[in-house]
Order: C-alpha cells, then sequence, then structure tokens
C-alpha cells in the first residue's frame, strides 16, 4: 500500500499510478459492550464483557480500542479482531 496521494511512475511506459490506502473504520462506536477474548499471551481471566471507552488509530489491518470492565480499575487496548458485540 501506498500513502494516499503517492504518486508511482510505471518505469518502462512513464504512467502516474494515485495510490489509495484503504481507510479503515471502527466497528464498535464508545459505549458500546463488547466481548473481549484475551490473546493466548493475556492472562485468562482478561476474557469478558467490556464497554468501548475510546477509538484508538489502526494497526496494520486492525482498529484499536480502549476498552473498560466494570470489575477491574484499569483499562486495556484491544483489537478489533478480539472483541465481538455483547
Amino acid at each position: 500500500m501506498f500513502p494516499v496521494g503517492c504518486c508511482i511512475r510505471d518505469r518502462g511506459r512513464g504512467r502516474l499510478f494515485l495510490g489509495m490506502e484503504r481507510a479503515l473504520k471502527h466497528k464498535f462506536p464508545i459505549g458500546t459492550r463488547v466481548y473481549y477474548t484475551a490473546s493466548n499471551i493475556a492472562r485468562p481471566a482478561a476474557s469478558g464483557t467490556y464497554e468501548v471507552i475510546r477509538l484508538l488509530p489502526t494497526e496494520g489491518d486492525d482498529c484499536q480500542y480502549r476498552i473498560k470492565s466494570s470489575t477491574e480499575a484499569f483499562e486495556r487496548v484491544a483489537k478489533e479482531s478480539q472483541l465481538a458485540l455483547s
């Protein structure tokens, strides 16, 4: 992928191509209740129901969120692939 607005020249033919980066949209808005599935690295006890607190920038091809459980005193960062509607 090329940054939005990046021009690439085809050396053999002199043509210009405009690279368009795919814009990712967050699936879950702020305030949504989601089920978080912890990765293999995190503690299994982390899985459960959370609320989306903030939308974060994407990491690769995955949107990120700051989520909070009512049973924990801290917030977590989760990738969209780890979340499902609760």
